[in-house]
């Protein structure tokens, strides 16, 4: 009987752990089926002690990178610690890039509040995989100098923290593929408890109420959808944003800004980092950087192709073999070169004061511009709001960022790097959310970084059809009808059947 009864408890606390509902897109325009799973060992939780989370959408009308059974990538996922919530796509048609950005956007609008489906969930480590996908995450990329920032007091006399990365990746995947890295817009930092550090904000690069939430910005987890593996990576400045005093500095004389060549060391890392874990998951070593606010400034430090001596110390970071150029960069609003910042900004006085306190430092190599020599540049788009006055009191006619990346673009025009530019997308500080937009970005992606066309994809559907004379662009070739795989067509990944 007691045996009996071990049984039934243990049964119960299985089953209350698992949930069925039914969730509505805003992508498709429907109900989806979910179902929700706990961790199958210790839950993974974090600082705050909320469930990591993974919200896995399944069954979608995309080409599934990954070869491993759902069953088998959940039960991963499961095994690793995460609470993982799937959603059913039902192969609809509608289930295809950028669309399934709506439903991302949504998904975080959720998460960023702290549940989802019912669940209770992490605001800060909280993920959505799409099918086939699989996550290593806290991946250190570099050792932080804390005598750059010198906050918090107790920790400027330590050996340093490590910055992370969460590398997302297709596994066990029909053929190698690119990957986007991004820069977090949420710092990460040592926190001082009555003279002591805890981790209280370490890994906070995905804290959604200050990052990707906040913002409806899905242009990184969507990438997904084209067949790219994703990077998210701790903001080079590790510190509380508005702190950080250089050494014989006031109190707050470096808030707002980042400073080179420790901000670029730590870009290059990142990139050096993810380029040389990928090549034991699948990627093919293609890498595409994106950004947004202080994530855009720091993203915009692996464009260039120039070697600037103070910028490759590789003493403090990771795979100092590996390449740090990259191949194409997506970047929003940021600042690209401060000396041209207006005088009465907090941007230009705060640097003024480092540039002037460390002649080593000087004001050409605290920007973006400094790395741009030849057309070896990574080809860039820009996106900004031309109303975006981002603490602009003077209110710059043209827009403080606007102003950023036209000067950015003439460097790049300049070497004969191909450029592009997304404007007026909606206003103020903010990053493009609608289809239309979304495609434009996904587009100059696709055009510099190519997907190479999977295997073993016969199992998705291809609800477009077109006449038997029709064409497609194919790797940057021309290609007709009678071709069987993936194709791109207006933009979007289709299967040619």
């Amino acid at each position: 009987m007691q045996k009996l009864l071990s049984l039934i408890l243990l049964f119960t606390a299985a089953t209350a752990m698992a949930g069925t509902g039914k969730w509505t897109s805003p992508a498709i325009g429907k109900s989806l089926n979910y179902k929700t799973s706990s961790a199958s060992g210790t839950p993974a939780k974090d600082a705050s002690g909320k469930l990591m989370t993974i919200v896995y959408l399944e069954n979608l009308s995309v080409p599934k990178m990954g070869q491993n059974s759902n069953a088998d990538d959940v039960a991963w996922l499961r095994n690793a610690g995460y609470q993982v919530i799937e959603l059913d796509y039902e192969n609809h048609e509608k289930a295809v890039s950028p669309t399934l950005n709506l439903d991302i956007i949504a998904i975080n609008s959720s998460l960023q509040n702290g549940s989802f489906c019912g669940c209770t969930c992490s605001t800060s480590r909280s993920y959505i995989l799409m099918e086939g996908y699989r996550i290593q995450r806290d991946i250190p990329y570099y050792q932080d100098d804390p005598t750059i920032y010198n906050f918090p007091d107790v920790y400027k006399d330590s050996q340093g923290d490590n910055l992370y990365l969460d590398l997302i990746y297709p596994a066990n995947p029909s053929v190698s593929v690119p990957v986007l890295v991004t820069f977090s817009y949420s710092n990460s930092y040592a926190t001082n408890s009555s003279g002591k550090l805890t981790d209280a904000n370490k890994h906070k690069r995905l804290f959604l109420p200050y990052c990707w939430g906040a913002f409806k910005d899905s242009f990184v987890e969507g990438v997904s959808a084209l067949g790219f593996a994703w990077a998210i990576c701790d903001h080079p400045k590790y510190c509380d944003w508005g702190q950080g005093k250089y050494t014989g500095g006031a109190n707050k004389s470096l808030g707002a800004i980042e400073v080179n060549p420790d901000a670029a060391r730590k870009v290059k890392s990142a990139v050096r980092t993810v380029r040389g874990i990928g090549r034991d998951l699948g990627l093919n070593g293609n890498v595409a950087v994106t950004g947004f606010s202080r994530g855009s400034t720091a993203a915009a430090l692996a464009v260039g192709d120039a070697s600037v001596e103070a910028f490759e110390d590789t003493s403090r970071g990771k795979y100092p073999e590996e390449s740090s150029l990259v191949q194409c960069a997506v970047l929003g609003p940021g600042m690209f070169d401060y000396s041209q910042a207006l005088t009465s900004s907090t941007e230009y006085s705060h640097m003024n004061s480092y540039v002037t306190a460390n002649p080593d430092c000087p004001w050409y190599m605290q920007g973006a511009l400094a790395t741009i020599k030849t057309n070896a540049s990574a080809p860039t788009l820009f996106f900004y709001n031309t109303d975006d006055y981002y603490k602009d009191n003077n209110k710059n006619p043209q827009g403080l960022y606007s102003s950023q990346a036209a000067l950015m673009k003439a460097k790049l025009d300049e070497v004969g790097t191909a450029t592009e530019v997304l404007s007026g997308y909606s206003s103020g500080h903010n990053v493009p959310q609608t289809t239309d937009k979304l495609q434009v970005m996904y587009d100059f992606l696709l055009a510099h970084i190519p997907v190479p066309s999977p295997t073993g994809i016969s199992s998705h559907h291809d609800h477009h059809h077109t006449s038997d004379d029709a064409t497609y662009t194919l790797m940057g070739t021309r290609t007709n009808a009678a071709y069987r795989g993936l194709v791109i067509r207006n933009g979007k990944i289709y299967i040619n059947k």
